[in-house]
């Protein structure tokens, strides 16, 4: 199964996508981390644009082609990469759940950018600015959406791991081989 939770910086989607990774035993990519080895090696003069998400893509196919349960923490924020993962998950036959991850608290959703701690070293955090500027296109299949301003982590997790998970690790019958929609 591939998982990739989408959002905007400061939302929640790294703690809740860690902790679940943790409880499922699963892979766990970042592509912030990733992101960041790059800019970390020199490769690149200039900005790394896409190739976090498509280091991302490959280590996802990779561990998938295995049979593990892959889960990815991005921001996700084109319909190009959302249709990447899409096209992973059908290479595999593996299912795609797309979870949005919102905090519809503004006042909160700021607290936590600006008060963000670095872990990863060197990556420069966004801005509250930068956040409100982050080009985020629309869906155009309604993802599973977790509002963090009203369900805190531990609950998402428990949230996710019953809605998809069956004994650890499993993706659950009725959502194999496509995209689980939600209302």
């Amino acid at each position: 199964m591939l998982i990739v939770f989408s959002g905007l910086p400061g939302t929640g989607k790294t703690t809740i996508a860690k902790d679940l990774a943790a409880k499922t035993g699963s892979v766990y990519l970042r592509v912030d981390t990733i992101e960041q080895a790059i800019r970390n090696s020199g490769a690149l003069a200039g900005d790394v644009g896409r190739s976090g998400y498509l280091v991302a893509n490959e280590l996802a196919l990779s561990n998938l082609r295995l049979g593990g349960t892959v889960i990815v923490d991005c921001v996700n924020p084109v319909i190009e990469s959302r249709n990447a993962w899409r096209e992973i998950s059908a290479l595999c036959g593996a299912p795609l759940v797309n979870i949005q991850v919102i905090c519809s608290d503004r006042q909160e959703h700021r607290r936590r950018v600006e008060t963000r701690e670095v872990d990863v070293p060197g990556l420069i955090q966004p801005t509250w600015q930068s956040v409100l500027n982050h080009r985020y296109e629309a869906w155009d299949e309604a993802p599973f959406s977790i509002d963090t301003a009203l369900t805190s982590a531990a609950q998402a997790v428990t949230m996710i791991a019953q809605r998809f998970f069956v004994q650890g690790t499993r993706c659950r019958s009725s959502e194999t081989r496509k995209q689980a929609t939600f209302e």
